[in-house]
């Protein structure tokens, strides 16, 4: 019987509680300040500090290629999802104030979730998804955050970017935001889905054109998700799944 390789050491007995750690100092200032700054901008200011610490203990550096839009201009950044390290990259990378559109049952993880719940993200419920989620981008474009979304619903296996949900794309259009397709290529190889253990690595985060939603209708929806899709995909080491 083989010993597990070093990294499964080292993710476990030293970057599980230190993640663990920054995750509950963070996450509780973060809800200290919700009676301050009902905005949510210093509690994007620690998801920033959180996702910057992560990838600095686990060894992750980040090479950006692109040009940013502006970060007081509301948009929707849509990403490809394949690794837990997805969303760190993001929020320790981009100067924008952003919004996480996920499920609503991560509003009940301890810390995480709380901090979610209470710093204004859009946590939907997909089977009774409500009008008032068009209300709450709307509030969005008022303080000037935009909204981060992983069409996929679920994270890849294989690293090819799977069908979007349309959805999303449907807000978009409803609210008149420009969709930013973001293609992350290589943070499945820091932690892929299923597997308990990361591994130092560069990983690329790409940032392609803003698409305008101007002129569409709801009925475009389904192709503006492909349209997007395609170009996230496009990156080398990626690919579409079938």
């Amino acid at each position: 019987m083989s010993l597990p390789p070093f990294h499964w050491w080292r993710t476990v007995f030293y970057l599980i509680p230190v993640i663990g750690i920054c995750t509950i100092i963070l996450g509780l200032a973060s809800l200290l300040s919700r009676p301050f700054d009902r905005s949510g901008f210093f509690a994007h200011r620690c998801a920033q500090w959180w996702g910057r610490a992560i990838l600095r203990t686990t060894g992750v550096t980040v090479d950006v290629r692109g040009t940013l839009p502006p970060v007081t201009a509301s948009c929707i950044f849509v990403a490809n999802h394949s690794s837990f390290y997805d969303i760190p990259v993001i929020f320790a990378t981009l100067p924008h104030q952003l919004r996480l559109m996920a499920k609503a049952a991560l509003g009940y993880v301890p810390f995480i979730g709380w901090h979610l719940r209470w710093s204004g993200h859009l946590l939907v419920d997909r089977k009774n998804p409500g009008a008032s989620i068009f209300k709450r981008m709307q509030r969005l474009t008022t303080q000037g955050a935009s909204l981060l979304v992983f069409p996929e619903a679920s994270r890849t296996r294989d690293g090819r970017v799977k069908k979007f949900k349309g959805g999303v794309f449907l807000l978009a259009i409803e609210n008149g935001w420009p969709v930013v397709p973001l293609s992350l290529v290589g943070t499945r190889d820091v932690m892929p889905a299923g597997r308990l253990m990361t591994c130092p690595a560069t990983v690329q985060l790409v940032v392609h054109d803003p698409i305008t939603t101007k002129g569409l209708e709801r009925d475009d929806a389904r192709g503006l998700a492909e349209r997007v899709r395609s170009v996230v995909a496009a990156e080398p080491g990626l690919g579409m799944s079938e």
